[in-house]
Formats: C-alpha cells, sequence, structure tokens
C-alpha cells in the first residue's frame, strides 16, 4: 500500500487515467495526489489541537468555542484551494521537491476558507453547509437548548462572526511556519495579503448586489465571481504556490497562471450558480434555490432577464419576491427556457478552453500540467 506520507512528489497515477463518479473533483484530486489532503488535514488537526488546548486554558467556555471552531474548520471539505496551491508550487519547482516545508502555507488556505464560509453563511441567511446546519445556526440551537438569555439567533449570528474571525488569526499564525526564507515568507504574506483583500471585496460587493439588483448586470455579475471566487478559489491559490517556489511576479508562469486561475476561477463560480439553482441538495449539501429566493444577481439570472421576453420577465420578477413564495420551480423553468443556461454552460466551456490554452503557453512540466487540465475540467463541470 502507497504511504501517505507528505514527503516529495504526491502524484499517484498517471494523469491520463480516466477519471469518473459522481464527484468530479474528488476524483481528480484522488487521480492526481496521493495524501495531500490528508497531509493538509493532518497539518491542520495538530496545529488546532494545540490552540484549542490553549483557549481552554482561559476558560471552560472558551475551549469549546475553539472546538467548535476548529471542527468548522475539519467538518470535510474538497481541500481545492491548498491542491491548487499545490500544483501551483509543483509546476515552479519540478522534479521531487519535498513538499512538508510549504505544508503549513497550504493548510493555511483552508483556515481562510472556513472563515469566508462561515461568515458567508451568515450574510446569506444558510441554514445548511455541506449537509450540515451552518455555524450560526448550530450554535443557535445551542443556546436554545440551554435556556439562556437572549435571542438565540443573534447569539448564533455573533458567535460565527467571532469563528470566522478566530480563522482568520489561526491562519496568519499557521502560514508563519511555512519552513521557508524570511525573504520569500514575506513575498508570500504579499500575495496572501491581496488574496484577503479581494475576497473581502467581492464579498461586500457580492451583498451590495442583492440590496440594488436593478443597477446590476451580466458584467457586474462577472466582477463579484472574480473577486469572490476566481480570486481566492484558483487564481490566487496557485500564485500562492509559485511565491512558495520562489518565482517573481514578471515570470511567463504567473502570466500563465493568472490567466488560467481567472478562466476556471469563473467558470467555477458559474457552475455554482448553476447548482444554486439546479443542483440536487442532498449531493451539493446546501437548499436549491437560495440565491433566487434571495433575488440574488447572478450572472444566470442576469442573463436570464436580459434575453426573457416579456412574458418571461414577469415571471423572473418573482425572483425578487420568493422569500414568500415556497415553490420556485416555474422560474427555474424560465431561466432554462430563455437560453440563459445553455449560455452559461458555454460560458464556463469557453473559460476552460482559455486555461487550457493558457497552459499552454508557459514552461509547466508535463504532469503539472495535466492535474491543472484536469482540475479544471473538474472544477467546473460537479455535482456539488
Amino acid at each position: 500500500m502507497a504511504s501517505d506520507r507528505p514527503t516529495g512528489n504526491l502524484l499517484r497515477v498517471a494523469p491520463e487515467q480516466p477519471v469518473d463518479g459522481d464527484d468530479p473533483i474528488r476524483a481528480v484530486l484522488a487521480a492526481f495526489t496521493r495524501g495531500l489532503v490528508s497531509a493538509v488535514d493532518r497539518t491542520l488537526a495538530d496545529f488546532l489541537a494545540t490552540e484549542v488546548a490553549a483557549l481552554t486554558e482561559i476558560d471552560t467556555a472558551m475551549g469549546a468555542f475553539a472546538a467548535t471552531a476548529r471542527d468548522c474548520v475539519l467538518a470535510g471539505g474538497k481541500r481545492v484551494r491548498p491542491t491548487f496551491a499545490y500544483w501551483g508550487w509543483h509546476g515552479a519547482v519540478r522534479g521531487n521537491a519535498p513538499v512538508t516545508p510549504v505544508l503549513p502555507a497550504l493548510a493555511t488556505l483552508e483556515l481562510l476558507h472556513t472563515f469566508a464560509l462561515v461568515q458567508d453563511d451568515v450574510m446569506d441567511a444558510s441554514d445548511t453547509r455541506r449537509g450540515r446546519p451552518t455555524a450560526h445556526v448550530a450554535m443557535a440551537a445551542q443556546h436554545a437548548a440551554a435556556g439562556r438569555n437572549g435571542d438565540s439567533g443573534r447569539f448564533g449570528e455573533a458567535v460565527a462572526v467571532l469563528i470566522g474571525d478566530l480563522c482568520m488569526v489561526w491562519a496568519d499564525q499557521l502560514l508563519a511556519r511555512a519552513d521557508l526564507p524570511a525573504d520569500r515568507l514575506l513575498d508570500v504574506r504579499r500575495g496572501y495579503d491581496r488574496m484577503r483583500v479581494e475576497t473581502v471585496a467581492g464579498q461586500y460587493l457580492d451583498v451590495l448586489s442583492e440590496t440594488d439588483p436593478e443597477s446590476w448586470s451580466v458584467d457586474r455579475a462577472l466582477r463579484v465571481a472574480r473577486y469572490k471566487t476566481a480570486s481566492y478559489t484558483v487564481q490566487r491559490p496557485l500564485l500562492f504556490g509559485a511565491s512558495l517556489a520562489g518565482v517573481g511576479d514578471d515570470s511567463r508562469l504567473v502570466t500563465a497562471y493568472t490567466r488560467y486561475g481567472l478562466a476556471v476561477g469563473e467558470a467555477f463560480q458559474l457552475c455554482d450558480d448553476l447548482l444554486g439553482v439546479y443542483g440536487d441538495p442532498t449531493t451539493t449539501g446546501k437548499p436549491a434555490g437560495d440565491d433566487l429566493r434571495t433575488g440574488k444577481p447572478t450572472a444566470l439570472l442576469m442573463l436570464a432577464r436580459e434575453l426573457a421576453t416579456p412574458a418571461q420577465l414577469r415571471v423572473l420578477d418573482r425572483a425578487d419576491r420568493l422569500a414568500a413564495v415556497p415553490d420556485f420551480t416555474q422560474v427555474a423553468e424560465v431561466m432554462a427556457d430563455t437560453g440563459a443556461v445553455g449560455r452559461i454552460e458555454r460560458m464556463i466551456d469557453d473559460r476552460v478552453e482559455d486555461a487550457l490554452t493558457a497552459l499552454d503557453t508557459a514552461g509547466i512540466d508535463e504532469t503539472a500540467r495535466s492535474a491543472l487540465a484536469g482540475l479544471a475540467s473538474a472544477a467546473t463541470h460537479r455535482r456539488a
């Protein structure tokens, strides 16, 4: 049996091995990476065990709070961002350079992701994540069950914000543990900080969009996708990996990663837009129709409005009032009838094609190129 020890190249099988199954991105991760996900999870678990213990010494209640934050980090997930960062790093270092020195940095991205998820769930008033109650819902339920004073919902939201804040601090601490020269770690940090700022910018635009949907457009929805999703899901993790390898900003590799990451990241969000309306909740782990119920002006909805006939537009206008309408099926059907779904699917395919072209413009070794090609397809043609 192959070892999961995180040393050297984590490649497990030939890139050309076919990938199938209900979750293609998980299949690709398994096909291209031996032990990376488990190595990242071990790194996180070891780090968080120490941090939870330290907070428990302050107060037992703090220990319980920290354990909740830890559980949010370790509660599943595909580890997409550390994986893109790994291949960004691998494509730069080539050969069998040991991954152990950069594992804390790769795992850092998962803490940043948890920060974004937990606070995004509060902003979107989401009830479930990965098939489980979201952090604010779970903490509200604990508050109610304990019979504590005050509003349980408000308590849950406040604690979830603090969980997100704690994960952001933990991410800083873990990144500092990467075994890299000080000057390189400083360069890595610059890119990491930019990624965080862009994530907040995209999230703000996303929140703003729901308050003024009439002023939104397909282009503006894509701008949200670029900063809320593409930046910290694909593009910045790839560049983060390159910086871990010491690659400068003016290199051909960085140019290729930037183009690839933007294309795949936008396609990733466009796929999310489709799953938010047409996905199976038992697979996505979230209720279908959340975006429609809130009237979120996604690229899908904005495009449907542009293509709709007057009669179809009257139905789509219901999307702004779906919070009071239990059945959004008709709205979803009309969106498809406008041709918007087919257009979004073509936009996804076009971006994947552009990403693959970008990989051919730089001197990326064949292993990394094949892995990134597989990830581009799997991350944008998925069911969850």
